[in-house]
């Protein structure tokens, strides 16, 4: 049996913006530093007049920084990706085979400009791309695509597919405004389909007025969780995956406890729209879903089955869902059978993301 941990992430450090193209580079995120009141230093990523917290050794106010919501402390080694190797040999103590390596400064959206996005986001996947090669193919990840220019979008896609990429790293609202279920994205998902990558809907959004509306720290349930859990309404709602019959669809850092209630309004809505609601909604629509280790498992089972969940412990981030013994503990669970439990860490991620 193997052990995948669905949803780990990097956190950014100078060497993520070593590839920038040289057209770009005047765009390169900068680190800047404050010392605050308290003594305590805090650094920032400065894009485009902006700044982001950055969860950066040596200093940072941000939540990602210091001993993980579960207690359990990281190297900057493995937790920054400063020694590939000292990440894979983590992994092995863990017990986990292979890590699914999100993002975390683009969990936000960054900038307007479409030159500021690309670029920085084209030097993370090749980052991205390198880590990867280091870890003989330990520590795949999900592009970050150019979205502002699709058919440049379709070209990073290709290049990520030949350098470890295992799926692509959406938000529930894209450029702005844009939902999943917007026409200007079916390119994507037709590539998507023909590369044989899922799009995986993560936890954050990309619109600056939520992040104004629902500005951290007192609504980031709503700022971070909200976007994705309705971006799995709205594709259902619409009909979205019929369109794209070989496209899978992952919500990763969302939990699963929401899925019971989402379904039983997705059935009354469709219904009274004179169509019929077959149940059974992640199988037929290719979706997976990352539960946690304090979801309900059993009920939500009861609803969805055992055969398109999934299991991530948060790996290098200190918050909610953040659990570094997350795949261990789970191996234990008494109210699931070994078969369930096998599906959850291995079967069902290696399908989702075609390990």
């Amino acid at each position: 049996m193997r052990i995948i941990d669905a949803d780990a992430h990097v956190l950014e450090i100078d060497k993520t913006w070593d590839y920038m193209d040289p057209s770009v580079r005047q765009y390169r995120p900068q680190l800047v530093s404050e010392t605050l009141a308290s003594g305590e230093v805090s650094k920032s990523w400065a894009i485009d007049g902006r700044l982001f917290s950055a969860p950066y050794p040596g200093g940072g106010k941000f939540s990602m920084l210091g001993p993980h919501s579960d207690n359990v402390a990281l190297s900057d080694d493995s937790k920054f990706l400063l020694d590939v190797q000292a990440r894979v040999r983590h992994m092995d103590e863990l017990g986990t085979d292979v890590q699914i390596l999100y993002p975390t400064i683009f969990l936000s959206p960054i900038s307007e400009k479409p030159e500021v996005e690309h670029g920085v986001r084209r030097s993370y996947n090749r980052w991205l791309a390198d880590v990867w090669a280091e870890s003989k193919g330990r520590l795949r990840w999900a592009a970050v695509l150019p979205l502002y220019d699709m058919d440049e979008a379709l070209e990073e896609l290709s290049f990520a597919k030949d350098n470890g990429a295992c799926g692509i790293f959406m938000r529930g609202v894209e450029l702005g405004d844009r939902l999943l279920i917007d026409e200007y994205f079916y390119p994507l998902y037709d590539r998507l389909s023909e590369l044989d990558m899922p799009m995986c809907i993560h936890a954050g959004n990309g619109s600056f007025d939520i992040d104004r509306i629902w500005a951290p720290p007192n609504a980031t349930f709503a700022r971070a969780k909200f976007p994705g859990v309705s971006a799995f309404h709205q594709l259902l709602y619409t009909a979205t995956p019929d369109k794209f019959p070989q496209l899978r669809i992952g919500f990763v850092e969302l939990s699963s406890q929401w899925l019971p209630y989402v379904l039983h309004d997705l059935e009354r809505r469709v219904q009274r729209r004179g169509r019929e609601w077959t149940g059974d909604a992640l199988r037929k629509n290719r979706m997976w879903v990352a539960c946690q280790t304090n979801d309900d498992h059993e009920t939500i089972m009861r609803y969805v089955g055992d055969d398109n969940l999934m299991l991530g412990t948060d790996y290098g981030h200190a918050d909610t869902s953040t659990e570094i013994y997350a795949l261990q503990e789970f191996r234990k669970h008494e109210g699931l059978s070994s078969v369930t439990i096998n599906k959850i860490l291995d079967d069902n991620p290696v399908a989702f993301y075609s390990l």
